[in-house]
């Protein structure tokens, strides 16, 4: 009796020490994924930085409109594709919520960018600068939700891949971000997810991927 009694006590402490050491290593690689992508927001807030110093040129004809859509588009493409190493690692099980913070400030990262965009094309007449926003939600739990948020996901990477030039933009809508709900208001949006397109055409149903490039080329087209 006592020495299985033993055997039960020995058990329970190497389980405990491989728990902790388990826990150590999961709180160490979420820590240094955390230090890259802190270092790659840093460096897009400086990118940023130097937008809006561009944006403040307009009209003093020492910027081309070009220059500035070329900017910001460039910076978009930087910021999707960092949130997308974000969302690889902003996996459930998560120890700590400081990547779940991160998601958050690049939301308003993008939220900007998005702003950004349409004042771009309202000061520089730009109906060729196309913009996919993705409206959806990061913590959702609904299975279905989730599934159809991923064949919306697989299909605007595809359609980025095939029209390079248009500006992609994902935003989670559970930010509670109040730049986002304010700038969202205005189309009336009953569900999410939703696509808009151009700030003109709203999808809430997945359609064929002809359907939002026609839209992508005839907006580039006029």
């Amino acid at each position: 009796m006592k020495k299985n009694y033993f055997v039960f006590i020995q058990a329970l402490l190497i389980t405990i020490v491989i728990f902790i050491i388990g826990f150590y290593i999961g709180i160490t690689v979420e820590g240094g994924h955390m230090n890259q992508i802190n270092d790659y927001y840093t460096q897009s807030e400086t990118s940023l930085v130097d937008i809006l110093s561009l944006n403040n040129m307009i009209g003093s004809h020492t910027v081309s409109c070009s220059q500035l859509v070329n900017s910001d588009r460039t910076l978009l493409d930087k910021v999707y594709a960092e949130a997308q190493l974000l969302d690889q690692y902003n996996q459930p099980g998560q120890i700590t919520n400081d990547l779940q913070y991160l998601h958050t400030k690049y939301d308003a990262l993008r939220t900007y960018l998005w702003i950004n965009s349409i004042n771009i094309k309202k000061e520089c007449n730009q109906s060729n600068f196309s913009t996919v926003v993705y409206l959806y939600y990061n913590n959702e739990t609904d299975l279905t939700k989730k599934a159809e948020q991923n064949v919306w996901s697989k299909l605007l990477l595809d359609i980025k891949n095939e029209n390079p030039d248009i500006a992609l933009i994902p935003i989670a809508m559970d930010s509670n971000l109040t730049s986002l709900d304010t700038l969202t208001a205005k189309f009336n949006i009953t569900s999410y997810p939703a696509v808009i397109v151009n700030e003109k055409a709203v999808f809430y149903s997945i359609p064929k991927k002809s359907e939002i490039a026609s839209l992508i080329n005839a907006s580039s087209s006029q």
